[in-house]
């Protein structure tokens, strides 16, 4: 994560035990909140509250929010400036991954229209969307889930269901909700997945 001020939405607050957590503007992992890290303190957070904050990390490596404020409590403490340079930011992120996902699903989408044109079997050219959002869905479900402690989804399904045609949709789910995407064998698989799927459609084109 990167130094400096950022900005996210508190999702999570125990009044009584006095922390929560904060689901970053940019979609990354969530942020513990210690009510001791806010500067001011004229009213309790609140759930849905927009927090600004500078992230530090603990012994554990896990990130903590620090110096951080309400948006409404104390605006004051941050400069107009600073606020749009951290929208830019955002905005910046969002057209990066939109470039990715484009650049990432030429090929297999061009190979899909080539098929249904060539065979008029449209199946491939629906199967990626439909898949990509059932896959996308189920990420979710599944971060959902280990926020709560509750049963998981299994590793296996997940790659099943990208291997099925749903892996647009994981690698939009791992850039946006930050799930699935720090852990190697995890990403060895997927990424295993993505190309076997580009070598099938380049394949297919070049014999065509």
């Amino acid at each position: 994560m990167k130094p400096g001020l950022h900005r996210g939405q508190l999702t999570v607050w125990k009044d009584e035990q006095g922390f929560g957590f904060i689901q970053p503007a940019d979609g990354s992992q969530d942020v513990f909140l210690h009510i001791t890290a806010l500067k001011d303190r004229t009213r309790r957070p609140q759930a849905g509250d927009v927090i600004y904050y500078y992230p530090t990390f603990n012994q554990n490596n896990e990130v903590r929010a620090d110096n951080a404020f309400i948006l409404g409590a104390r605006a004051k403490s941050v400069s107009a400036s600073t606020i749009r340079s951290t929208s830019r930011n955002t905005v910046l992120k969002h057209l990066v991954l939109v470039l990715e996902t484009l650049l990432l699903s030429a090929l297999p989408m061009w190979g899909a229209i080539q098929f249904a044109l060539a065979t008029a079997n449209p199946i491939p050219l629906i199967l990626y969307p439909a898949m990509s959002l059932w896959t996308f869905a189920l990420y979710k479900d599944d971060k959902s889930r280990a926020k709560r402690n509750g049963w998981r989804i299994s590793e296996n399904r997940l790659h099943l269901h990208e291997l099925a045609g749903g892996w647009l949709g994981a690698f939009v789910a791992q850039r946006t909700i930050r799930h699935k995407n720090k852990k190697r064998s995890y990403q060895a698989v997927f990424w295993g997945i993505v190309t076997l799927h580009l070598l099938l459609w380049l394949g297919w084109l070049l014999l065509k």
